[in-house]
């Protein structure tokens, strides 16, 4: 095994973007039949080299091999006749379409010049049984969970004969078991020979897939290390520079008036089907309340009812006293709400707008930004600088479009643009989702030290270890309603019960 060539060797690859070098003379290898974790912080170029890799980029410097053969990537149709597979963090399918129709476009299997469907979907159930992706071949893709659609991806490239995959933040918008069923996945696709770039921030799945891990910081290749030995703290050092507090402290909650009141609030979704069924709830100044659920029972309904997003059928909301039920966006905002969406780039974010216009999105009719109803531009710059160097956004200065940021940085934006309007009630919705370790230790300090000056928070996410390490209380939502309610000391067991609609804890008020 040791005399066989790698499946893929980078070495020397260098890449700039003006005055920004983006990879320095980075060397990667990847060995037959394994996966190897790519890490680091957010805009340490990982992207990028994947990018080159999968002949999106061309690198200024450095060359390609793939099985131990030179090679030229200037497309991704040549990466892919190469073996090359990539699925990207943001998915490339086509909603209206089905799930066999997604995997063979551009492929497609034919009788005479029709295409030939069933054995289309003859093709994909074979592929699908042979590697334990378990989809449904005549679903459409926009009525699938999100789980099935990240199948369907790894399922076009294999489609395609890919020997070498690469997986850009697939854990990202994956629930915990959708998460281990995909490693499943991964350990079948090893056995077969198939070689994995896995590229992720979260610390404890990187040591649990890998074979070994390559840490890449500010363009620069750092180490590779086996995953054997490595931890979670040697890991983060290696990515960071320095030592990272990866177990949050906080003092005890010193309570203040509630921030944010809610009474039997009933909520419609998108389908006009119920989706917030009679929640009740508070949130005080300085303590932190998180919304503990598996995705989809109606966090997002219960947020943006509470942020003024959509207007709920039913109930009240009051944010320090005052009543904003159905008000809107701008009435929640000016009594004192600020709220990190859960999708940055749907919600959070202006991408064709620059870094500056997206930072003065909050605070634009006030001064120094807005003065007699005129915009300062000068003004709007000066503070956004102010912020990208106390939120450490890389990548980009105040006339940077948002789109050219990487996805982590994106995030940094949205969570700075919030939290820096001195809100009365912060509404974090998978507040760290996408970020490195160094960039989460900080976020969760910026939410502690909210806490600390008496701002109420109601946290929303998905990671167990997040919810425990910020809440001073857990709510448990489970079809639309707070079934239970517990002290974050709660057992994973305890917690796991409730959200799958057991009994535990308390009820909740």
């Amino acid at each position: 095994m040791e005399s066989e060539a790698p499946a893929l060797e980078l070495r020397g690859i260098t890449k700039r973007f003006g005055p920004v070098v983006a990879n320095d003379r980075i060397d990667f290898d990847l060995r037959q039949g394994e996966v190897h974790a790519l890490l680091g912080e957010n805009g340490a170029g990982k992207s990028t080299l994947m990018s080159i890799l999968y002949g999106l980029y061309s690198p200024d410097e450095g060359e390609i091999r793939v099985n131990g053969e030179q090679a030229e990537i200037d497309s991704p149709s040549r990466a892919i006749g190469l073996g090359i597979g990539m699925v990207h963090q943001h998915f490339m399918l086509v909603p209206v379409m089905t799930v066999t129709e997604n995997i063979v476009l551009g492929e497609e299997p034919r009788r005479g010049v029709l295409l030939d469907v069933r054995e289309g979907e003859r093709k994909v159930k074979d592929l699908s049984d042979r590697y334990g992706l378990a989809v449904d071949p005549g679903a459409v893709i926009e009525q699938v969970s999100v789980g099935m659609q990240q199948r369907v991806e790894i399922l076009k490239t294999l489609y395609r004969d890919a020997r070498i995959l690469i997986l850009d933040e697939p854990t990202a918008v994956l629930t915990a078991q959708e998460t281990q069923e995909l490693f499943q996945v991964l350990r079948t696709l090893k056995e077969d020979g198939v070689s994995i770039v896995f590229i992720s921030h979260k610390l404890n799945e990187v040591l649990e897939i890998s074979d070994r891990v390559t840490v890449l910081r500010r363009g620069e290749m750092i180490d590779t290390v086996p995953t054997e030995g490595a931890t979670e703290a040697s890991l983060a050092r290696l990515m960071v520079g320095r030592d990272v507090l990866l177990r949050v402290e906080k003092a005890a909650a010193k309570l203040g008036d509630p921030m944010l009141e809610v009474e039997d609030l009933h909520v419609r979704d998108q389908r006009g089907l119920e989706a917030v069924k009679g929640v009740s709830m508070n949130v005080r100044g300085g303590e932190v309340v998180a919304i503990a659920g598996v995705d989809g029972n109606g966090q997002l309904e219960l947020v943006q009812a509470i942020a003024g997003v959509v207007v709920p059928d039913s109930g009240r909301v009051s944010i320090a006293g005052e009543d904003v039920t159905g008000e809107g966006v701008r009435e929640t905002t000016e009594a004192g709400v600020a709220h990190i969406p859960e999708d940055r780039q749907l919600c959070g974010l202006v991408l064709d707008f620059t870094l500056a216009e997206n930072l003065a999105l909050r605070e634009y009719r006030q001064p120094p930004i807005s003065n007699h109803g005129v915009l300062s531009i000068g003004g709007m710059k000066s503070r956004a600088r102010e912020l990208l160097k106390e939120y450490d956004v890389r990548g980009g200065d105040p006339d940077t479009l948002a789109s050219s940021l990487s996805g982590g940085n994106q995030q940094k934006v949205a969570v700075a643009r919030e939290v820096a309007s001195d809100p009365k009630l912060l509404i974090a919705h998978q507040p760290t989702r996408g970020l490195d370790v160094g960039a989460i230790e900080f976020v969760h300090g910026r939410l502690l030290q909210e806490r600390a000056e008496g701002v109420g928070i109601l946290l929303v996410s998905l990671e167990f270890e997040e919810i425990r390490a910020l809440a001073d209380r857990i709510l448990v939502i489970y079809e639309g309603q707070m079934v239970a309610e517990f002290e974050p000391d709660v057992s994973e067991e305890e917690l796991g019960v409730a959200m799958t609609g057991g009994r535990g804890g308390r009820a909740a008020a």
